[in-house]
């Protein structure tokens, strides 16, 4: 490991110009790296990723470092490689001193900092003063080095600023995009040597930070490739690009692959921040939608983050009246957009929540011929320490504030005001799972592209679904997965034609190191004869059935363990495995419909409580003390007319 609180991308400079722009150099790649990245780019374009996918990996596609400008403005550390030396399973000092490790490895990684400003605060704070010229820059760096206060108090003025389009008259466009791609070039060649096919994939991304006046609208943008194709471009800014639309992403990722040969993915996040336009009905500006928009946007997006630190964004209880379990981990978040420049009206919900993008996505089908919201489901953490952390009994933060310590619970104590959201209600999780053949690059790229994934909130629960029109009990008896990609189609496809109605292969394992299961059940959308979207739970199988039973369209709680004094539970009640043939008693073949599992554990302690047990934090009154931890299976769509 480098020296505690050095970036490690070869950087071994930082120069401010007259005018303020902010350069940093960096070291070039050796012939040996080079020659070992084009040998795996071959080797990646050669490989075979189709077939039965065996292995079921776990990742994060969403962390920052240093190098993301509020991380570090936040007062995180680490850079890229002590991040990915963590998610491989190696111990890191923290920011703040502390040992820091996974109980469990990750198997893949994509660092995402923020394209907007790349390195640009540890470059303002590593500058001379003398050098720095504009007012502006000049008192942010003053402010920096006040301590983490003053550090913090710089780095929200930037991130208005930057919100507001206004970032571009202090740090030059030009000059700003020749920095930002010296440090992606340094970056890379981290990512490569850290890369090793078969046991940890590194990926290359950033994130795409589009915010019109808070509303969240950011992308995480995923190569399929290694370093020679990533050097060909530098991460897209739209604030140095000077466009406001994410279709010019689109541009962007269609003309990296043209020029180089290589694969883009975009995965839209927090949309529960956006204040409704993430998942609009219709086009942005206003319009109709066209087939042509829905089309691209379903091909570059073929994912959504559909849970992280920011809150969960699958359901929420304004839309999904009667879903009891609707609006995990919303509190706090619903009050207003990412900056909170403005509230949250409850017109907005619709274009916020990931299970109305998905009935959405059938209204238009229903009108353009193309569903732009048919994306995969996963989670990742959004964490800016550099720590791809997601379990409850270790969670280091949302940023280097948040580390582990007796305050930071009950740091939002004024809930239910436009100044919460840094406390106790931040969430844990979560992780991106993946079915995929093999693990390298092309076989994780390619599983997430035919959507064969699922999102987590921090457990490693395992879980299959397959969508036929034949299956019975009698395939649990020989080789299960295998009858259900040859007789129908894993999560993330289209079902194939059939007759009758539609049944379901679905089985659920526990996280083998955590909490039983409560139940499995299956959400299904729809759009009916009149054109009205329309969702439906079901409870499929659970826990103790001899024990519990549906009354009135409920099933009987699952019970609940937790020991609030010893941050504790038991798996005394719950199932270790819950499996079974589901088979749709409400099927019409005329409506188009999507179904996908949500996977409930018995209930759990909240890293809130491991910090009263272990810090003595004192907890506000409002703090959620524990929580039923799911998971969310991409879904399986059906279209009548196959």
């Amino acid at each position: 490991m480098g020296k505690f609180g050095k970036i490690l991308l070869g950087a071994t400079a930082a120069v401010v110009i007259g005018v303020g722009v902010i350069w940093v150099s960096g070291k070039v790649s050796d012939s040996r790296l080079a020659s070992k990245a084009a040998d795996a780019q071959t080797t990646s374009d050669a490989e075979i990723t189709s077939g039965v996918a065996t292995k079921l990996l776990w990742g994060d596609t969403h962390l920052h470092t240093s190098n993301s400008i509020d991380a570090f403005g936040f007062g995180v550390k680490l850079g890229p490689e002590e991040a990915l030396r963590f998610a491989r399973g190696e111990e890191v000092t923290s920011t703040w001193g502390l040992k820091a490790k996974l109980d469990r490895p990750l198997d893949f990684l994509v660092i995402a900092d923020h394209s907007g400003g790349l390195g640009a605060t540890k470059a303002l704070y590593d500058a001379p003063r003398f050098l720095i010229k504009d007012k502006t820059l000049l008192r942010w760096h003053d402010m920096m080095h006040e301590g983490p206060q003053g550090m913090q108090r710089a780095t929200g003025e930037l991130i208005a600023m930057a919100g507001e389009g206004k970032l571009t008259g202090i740090l030059p466009r030009e000059q700003t995009r020749k920095n930002n791609l010296k440090i992606w070039n340094s970056h890379t060649g981290i990512v490569e040597r850290y890369n090793e096919p078969g046991k940890f994939t590194a990926f290359m991304g950033f994130e795409y930070t589009l915010m019109p006046n808070g509303d969240n609208l950011h992308r995480v943008v995923m190569f399929r490739d290694g370093k020679p194709r990533a050097d060909q471009v530098r991460p897209y800014d739209p604030q140095t690009e000077g466009t406001d639309t994410v279709d010019k992403l689109w541009d962007y990722m269609d003309a990296y692959e043209q020029k180089t040969g290589g694969k883009m993915l975009a995965i839209p996040h927090n949309s529960n921040l956006s204040n409704g336009l993430m998942f609009e009905m219709v086009a942005p500006g206003g319009g109709a939608m066209t087939a042509d928009y829905a089309r691209r946007r379903a091909a570059r997006e073929p994912l959504v983050e559909i849970t992280q630190i920011k809150g969960d964004s699958e359901a929420h209880p304004f839309l999904s009246p009667n879903d009891e379990f609707a609006g995990f981990g919303d509190a706090g978040w619903d009050l207003g957009n990412l900056t909170m420049q403005k509230a949250k009206t409850p017109n907005m919900l619709g274009g916020d929540y990931v299970r109305e993008a998905l009935k959405r996505g059938l209204a238009i089908e229903a009108k353009t011929g193309v569903n732009p919201y048919k994306f995969g489901l996963i989670g990742s953490t959004d964490s800016h320490t550099g720590l791809a952390t997601a379990d409850e009994n270790n969670f280091f933060g949302k940023h280097s504030g948040n580390e582990p310590n007796a305050l930071r619970a009950g740091q939002a104590q004024n809930l239910g005001t436009r100044q919460g959201r840094i406390g106790w209600h931040y969430l844990a999780g979560g992780y991106a799972a993946v079915w995929a053949t093999a693990n390298t690059r092309a076989a994780i790229f390619d599983a997430m592209t035919r959507r064969e994934v699922f999102a987590t909130t921090g457990p490693r629960m395992q879980l299959r679904i397959f969508g036929g029109w034949d299956f019975t009990d009698k395939d649990w008896t020989g080789d299960w997965v295998a009858a259900g990609y040859a007789r129908g189609v894993p999560m993330g496809a289209d079902m194939k034609a059939g007759s009758g109605k539609p049944s379901f292969l679905i089985s659920a394992l526990k996280d083998p190191e955590g909490a039983n299961l409560d139940r499995v059940q299956i959400v299904k959308g729809w759009v009916d004869a009149s054109g009205t979207m329309r969702e439906k739970i079901f409870d499929v199988v659970w826990s103790s059935p001899d024990k519990r039973s549906l009354s009135g369209g409920k099933l009987t709680p699952v019970g609940d363990t937790v020991d609030i004094a010893k941050a504790s539970y038991t798996n005394s009640i719950g199932a270790p495995e819950l499996r079974t043939i589901w088979t749709d008693p409400e099927f019409n073949a005329a409506q188009r419909a999507f179904y996908y599992v949500r996977v409930l554990e018995i209930p759990t302690p909240r890293w809130v409580l491991f910090d009263a047990l272990r810090y003595g934090a004192k907890l506000p009154p409002v703090t959620e003390l524990k929580s039923q931890e799911r998971a969310y299976t991409s879904p399986i769509w059906y279209n009548p007319k196959g």
